[in-house]
C-alpha cells in the first residue's frame, strides 16, 4: 500500500522535468531510474529511505511514495519535489 500519492503538473518536455528530478534525488545521494514514461527512485533521509515511483501522463508527473519515515509528512515530500522540478 502506498503512503503518499500526488501529481505535479508541468509544462514543456518531460525529459527536462525528469532530469531535474533525477538531479534533485542524486544530490541527496539517492538513485533515480526510468524513462519518460515511468521509473523509480529512492533517497536516504536521516538514515531512513524514501522509496517511490513515478509515471508521466501527458503533462502530469504522478508520484507514488511507497515507503517513507513516519516523521516525514507527504506534503513535505511533495513541496520539496515541486520546488526542485517545476
Amino acid at each position: 500500500m502506498s503512503e503518499c500519492n500526488f501529481t505535479i503538473p508541468f509544462s514543456g518536455e518531460a525529459t527536462i522535468v525528469l532530469d531535474k528530478a533525477k538531479r534533485a534525488v542524486e544530490k541527496q545521494s539517492g538513485s533515480f531510474t526510468g524513462d519518460t514514461n515511468q521509473g523509480n527512485f529512492n533517497v536516504s533521509f536521516f538514515g531512513q529511505e524514501i522509496v517511490g515511483a513515478y509515471t508521466v501522463t501527458g503533462n502530469d508527473l504522478n508520484i507514488v511514495i511507497e515507503s517513507k519515515p513516519f516523521m516525514v509528512p507527504c506534503n513535505a515530500i511533495e513541496s520539496f519535489l515541486k520546488s526542485q522540478i517545476v
